[in-house]
């Protein structure tokens, strides 16, 4: 009777469904990170309360005090809290609010909560809300099926525009531009940077978009964060007559190669090649994507003939290619879902899914890995602008088991820059968190992002994305982004720098322990970069942890440095991990991981996938005493954990280059438990140059190299077990 009363002389609703007054609003709290004072385990966790779903809830270990709460990310007004409790209640809590998460004001008194849905108003304000219990009503725990915070926003709403400002970095073209006009541009962005030594590691960027029509004769040399795109809808809609080209003899010191072209993209336009071959002699982290070649494409440099020219490593989707690929002096390449008349060439690790006129199957001779499809495709977002000139993201939807390129009726959704916070570089994580919060999508420009907090996204189905290779680089140790595990957020375009701080991880997906299933709609990643050292002596222990289910990782290099714009070395520029792997039905598709210091990928999650893997092993090993695994010499470049008892890797290659110390060895590159459902296929290992050993191909199989056969001869498995 005494809890009646109270509630009755405080406006506390009880009832078995949600009022109408909160069902008339999505509340604040929605999607928001939340955290929790203990999880009765990890089916129950924090995150559960706010996530808009009735069916799941959060319970504590059952023991007082306990507290749930979430980040608003900003001080927001407060007028009513609607708790929806689980049999496990609260016989006593109060609502609270805090600023800065650590000092809290009460604002509502103590309250005797009842299983079901409590409405309270009140009346405060905070970043933070938390519900603050201190006596149980039952045996067990205090349990939310949803905790809703709603009120008014005190932060004033960002402006956005359909015709937004991409800054001085962006430079956009239309049909009727003077071919003089977009050379000149073109060249001058190329030749500043023409065999200069910080170029590599440089703050220039330079995007370049043609609007559609045709345009005449333009030559494009493509140097270091360069982007060459078009703005149509489809490839078709922009045509150039002439070349965008990637060729070696550019970069300061290594004029010799292509093994340096990192870092540049060309996407969503069609060339007519002068001549009729387009050259692309890329590395790591050079995307084509959705480009029509009307004539022949050439991945190898002009000077591959000459015992010289090498590259290594590259990434084509979504692409139609009318004549003959020439892959050439390419050691390793993956193509997907894409159309091509002929494939000529390969070298060591070659590998397609989804490519209609790719090679049949042949490793380990020719070195061609081929699946008819891929399992599981969702392409990049891209920026395009309509018929009344405005601009627009179109996100391409889920396909599966996908084959040849999704264009030019390609399914997905059309979303209009007013519905985006076009990021600038010294934006602050601050601003860019409280873009979130209103909802928006993010889209970065082209530049350096400098990050004193963690940029959250909390909502489902959010895009963030980036053109001109924008650089987040965390401060003070923080990670620089959190996905939480919510359903269809998509990632792609972005760069990460550690800072020299270290930072335990630069990204996160989803939260550790929790398994909820996005199999209809999972999370992406595409065209995500990874540094620990670059111009500043980074350090991080681990670049990216996926712990989401389902998560579609689609292109990303995860590099620590070998060189660097600052000296790189063992002690310096520290990094245990590139790629942690702990969701379930996990598919990577073009993994390319180098050069850290302990397992470089560790797959934990059952029923993963990984279609082709790149790697070198760190070159900078001092010595064998400082660099012994759990199992011996070294430590595997693809680790799957002992427990997992499905997985699947097509396309493996893994390299050492031992240049500091040649005596140290691995004692394998892959390392998997020894059961059927483990099952890799086409892998192989490689001493560059006979320098260092790798004694084993996967676990003690394969053999070692140096191969006593001669020079840079590669050890393959063509399947294990």
């Amino acid at each position: 009777m005494l809890s009646a009363a109270l509630a009755a002389a405080l406006g506390i609703t009880v009832a078995s469904v949600t009022t109408s007054a909160s069902a008339a609003d999505i509340p604040l709290s929605q999607g928001k990170p939340a955290t929790a004072s203990s999880v009765e385990s990890a089916a129950f966790p924090a995150s559960n309360a706010v996530d808009g779903n009735a069916g799941t809830r959060w319970s504590s270990t059952f023991a007082d005090p306990q507290w749930l709460q979430v980040d608003l990310g900003s001080t927001q007004t407060i007028s009513q809290v609607v708790l929806n409790w689980e049999a496990a209640y609260a016989s006593a809590f109060t609502i609270q609010t805090s600023a800065n998460g650590t000092s809290w004001t009460n604002i509502s008194p103590v309250t005797t909560g009842q299983s079901g849905v409590q409405t309270l108003n009140v009346t405060g304000s905070g970043r933070y809300v938390r519900m603050n219990g201190t006596t149980r009503a039952t045996p067990y725990g205090y349990s939310l099926w949803e905790f809703q915070v709603f009120g008014t926003s005190t932060t004033p709403t960002i402006p956005t525009s359909d015709t937004p400002d991409f800054g001085s970095n962006v430079r956009i073209f239309e049909p009727g531009t003077a071919a003089s006009t977009i050379q000149s541009a073109v060249d001058s962005a190329f030749n500043a940077q023409l065999r200069s030594p910080t170029a590599q590691f440089g703050g220039q960027r330079h995007v370049f978009l043609f609007k559609p029509g045709t345009y005449g004769r333009v030559w494009a040399n493509v140097g270091f964060y360069t982007t060459i795109a078009g703005l149509g809808i489809n490839p078709d809609d922009v045509t150039i007559n002439g070349a965008v080209n990637v060729d070696s003899g550019w970069n300061y010191g290594d004029e010799s190669n292509a093994t340096q072209n990192f870092w540049r993209s060309m996407e969503n336009l069609s060339i007519v090649p002068e001549g009729g071959t387009n050259r692309w002699a890329v590395s790591q982290a050079a995307p084509m994507r959705r480009v029509h070649i009307k004539g022949n494409l050439t991945l190898a440099p002009s000077n591959q003939d000459n015992g010289q020219g090498y590259s290594s490593g590259g990434y084509l989707a979504d692409s139609v290619v009318d004549g003959v690929v020439s892959s050439g002096s390419q050691q390793q390449w993956y193509t997907r879902d894409s159309r091509i008349a002929r494939w000529d060439g390969g070298v060591w690790n070659m590998v397609y899914s989804g490519v209609q006129g790719a090679p049949a199957n042949a490793f380990p001779n020719p070195p061609h890995t081929t699946l008819a499809t891929t399992p599981v495709t969702r392409e990049k977002p891209y920026l395009y602008v309509d018929s009344a000139g405005l601009y627009r993201v179109f996100v391409p939807a889920i396909r599966r088991n996908s084959a040849g390129a999704t264009w030019p009726n390609t399914a997905g959704t059309s979303i209009p820059m007013r519905e985006f916070y076009v990021a600038k570089p010294g934006d602050t994580a601050a601003r860019i968190n409280q873009a979130l919060a209103q909802g928006l999508n993010l889209f970065f420009t082209p530049g350096t992002y400098t990050l004193n907090d963690t940029i959250r996204v909390t909502r489902a189905n959010t895009v963030v994305t980036g053109i001109g290779f924008p650089t987040l680089i965390p401060s003070g140790g923080v990670e620089a982004l959190n996905v939480a595990d919510v359903d269809g957020v998509k990632v792609s375009g972005l760069t990460f720098d550690a800072g020299t701080t270290n930072s335990p991880t630069l990204m996160s997906v989803g939260r550790a322990g929790v398994h909820t299933d996005h199999a209809a709609n999972p999370i992406s990643l595409q065209d995500v970069f990874f540094r620990i050292g670059s111009s500043v002596q980074g350090k991080a222990t681990t670049t990216l942890a996926v712990h989401a289910d389902d998560t579609i990782i689609d292109h990303i290099w995860a590099w620590r440095a070998d060189h660097g714009g600052a000296p790189t070395g063992w002690a310096v520029n520290t990094g245990d991990t590139g790629l942690i792997v702990n969701g379930d039905d996990v598919l990577a598709t073009g993994l390319f991981v180098e050069h850290y210091q302990k397992y470089e990928v560790i797959w934990n999650g059952n029923r993963g996938k990984t279609i082709f893997f790149q790697n070198e092993k760190p070159y900078d090993v001092p010595n064998q005493a400082a660099w012994i695994g759990p199992r011996g010499n070294g430590y595997a470049a693809y680790k799957v954990a002992d427990a997992v008892t499905d997985h699947q890797l097509w396309g493996g290659g893994s390299y050492c280059y031992f240049n500091v110390n040649p005596s140290v060895r691995v004692d394998r590159a892959f390392e998997v438990p020894n059961r059927a459902g483990v099952q890799l296929r086409s892998v192989l290992t490689v001493s560059l140059g006979d320098v260092g050993t790798i004694a084993n191909v996967v676990n003690d199989t394969g053999g070692a190299v140096p191969n006593p056969a001669g020079n840079t001869t590669p050890r393959k498995v063509v399947a294990y077990p």
